[in-house]
């Protein structure tokens, strides 16, 4: 799907009201549930996705020069901290205007969508929910990841022709990779999915 970055807004904000739904039928054992990102449960991954909703700019660099600029123990803290909100306060600020018109730092919003999908799928996975994105949404981020070298992000290398088993999109040539859109997506992203898939990628 060819599209232009600022035409990806609306979809971002679709993903983000679609993943807010989602969220806001979970219980509270649910919303402990360990989620793919390594010692997160699904609070913190959802407290680490509406950051931008909680901090301006300012607080933003306020909070990196205490970690000594480096972003992942300013995740980790911010993530490790704000899990405490109120769930309710999560969701609502996953509805925010804020969300849906954020980008991140040279990412556009062709990395703010890439942010929301794969954290969305971070946690639906591991509660054995069906992904809440559409499959057009899922076949732009599978494109994304798959140019210009974006998946190198997340430590990844593209080995082989990948086909998804469960929409209309492959990618590369040689030997078949296959698995559904949502598998390959976190394959990209160096994701390890921790319950067995209908279709894994092999």
């Amino acid at each position: 799907m060819s599209t232009s970055d600022d035409s990806l807004q609306p979809v971002v904000g679709a993903g983000c009201l679609a993943l807010a739904d989602f969220l806001a039928e979970l219980s509270p054992s649910e919303w402990d549930t360990p989620s793919l990102c390594e010692g997160w449960r699904l609070r913190e991954v959802v407290a680490h996705l509406t950051m931008p909703a909680r901090y301006s700019e300012e607080a933003f660099m306020a909070e990196l020069r205490q970690c000594g600029f480096d972003f992942t123990v300013l995740s980790n803290r911010v993530a490790s901290r704000d899990s405490e909100l109120p769930s309710a306060d999560l969701v609502g600020q996953l509805r925010s205007d804020v969300m849906q018109h954020w980008t991140p730092p040279g990412g556009g919003y062709a990395g703010a969508l890439n942010h929301v999908v794969v954290h969305g799928l971070d946690v639906t996975v591991p509660l054995g929910r069906p992904r809440v994105f559409p499959d057009a949404t899922v076949r732009q981020v599978l494109e994304d990841l798959t140019s210009g070298g974006v998946h190198a992000h997340f430590g990844t290398e593209i080995t082989g022709r990948l086909v998804a088993t469960d929409i209309d999109w492959s990618h590369g040539d040689g030997r078949e990779v296959t698995g559904s859109a949502q598998d390959l997506i976190l394959h990209l992203t160096a994701r390890r999915n921790p319950v067995e898939s209908q279709t894994p990628v092999r």
